[in-house]
């Protein structure tokens, strides 16, 4: 029995094919995630590098800006009219082109007109109606709608919660 183990071990292979494995592995990993991970870090780098006042970007959070000002660490974006944020440089995804649309879905979410509804199924939920009410009814009715609207918020202790 003992000398089927040491035939069987023998046959394994030849030392020559684990030593060619061995060498593989590292040479795979180099060229399927080191070397394709440092070149995207180092596009981002120029890309970073190369902005300039006036390009529009797009930061890390998500956020569409127009570049102010750039500093050797830093960058100052206008985000909105008026309101400028300071971000570090590492926070820009992306440079976005000129062609690119600011905002691609504000078609969809215009309003829909009152002449598309067919069926007169639309059910109007302004508070007008609260105010109309109130007019209609009395200066007395007014007075009781303004009293039964909460004024502030309602404090809730800690044994009103239900146990487990």
């Amino acid at each position: 029995m003992g000398s089927e183990l040491i035939l069987a071990a023998d046959s394994g292979g030849s030392g020559a094919f684990n030593l060619l494995l061995l060498l593989a592995v590292p040479l795979v990993f180099y060229f399927l995630l080191i070397r394709p991970q440092s070149r995207r870090r180092k596009q981002q780098m120029e890309m970073q590098n190369a902005m300039e006042p006036g390009a529009r970007v797009l930061t890390t959070s998500g956020m569409r800006a127009t570049v102010v000002e750039v500093d050797d660490d830093g960058i100052l974006l206008e985000i909105a009219d008026g309101v400028e944020v300071r971000f570090v440089k590492a926070a820009v995804m992306q440079v976005l082109k000129d062609d690119e649309p600011e905002d691609l879905d504000d078609e969809q979410d215009e309003p829909a007109e009152a002449d598309e509804d067919e069926d007169g199924d639309r059910v109007d939920l302004s508070k007008d109606d609260d105010a109309e009410a109130a007019e209609a009814g009395g200066a007395d009715e007014a007075d009781e709608a303004e009293e039964s609207k909460p004024k502030g918020r309602a404090k809730v202790k800690a044994s009103d919660k239900p146990s487990a």
